[in-house]
């Protein structure tokens, strides 16, 4: 059965930190990579950052130097650590592959 799962959404002041995190069911995490999307309101959805199974990720100029993605290949899971947040950063966070995707989980920052 494909699941994503997303978790850890909130409300957070400017210049706080989030921690959102995503559980896969294997047969989708096992040698993908993982991607996090987010959708503001009235706005397209748009990528956040991508990470290899080895590791490796990559980032949005947007969030760059202040979010950190990373993955446990053990647990199935990514981990996106959120720092210096601004109100651009409000948004439906979505996690998955380039197939599947998970049901979002909001962040909200008040300025």
């Amino acid at each position: 059965q494909v699941q994503l799962v997303e978790s850890g959404g909130g409300l957070v002041q400017t210049g706080g930190s989030l921690r959102l995190s995503c559980t896969a069911s294997g047969s989708i995490f096992r040698g993908n990579v993982m991607h996090w999307h987010r959708q503001a309101p009235g706005k397209q959805r748009e990528w956040v950052a991508s990470v290899l199974e080895s590791g490796y990720a990559r980032y949005a100029d947007s969030v760059k130097g202040r979010f950190t993605l990373s993955r446990d290949n053990q647990k199935n899971t990514v981990d996106l650590q959120m720092n210096g947040l601004i109100s651009q950063d409000t948004a439906v966070y979505y996690c998955g592959t380039n197939d599947w995707w998970g049901q979002g989980t909001q962040v909200t920052v008040s300025s």
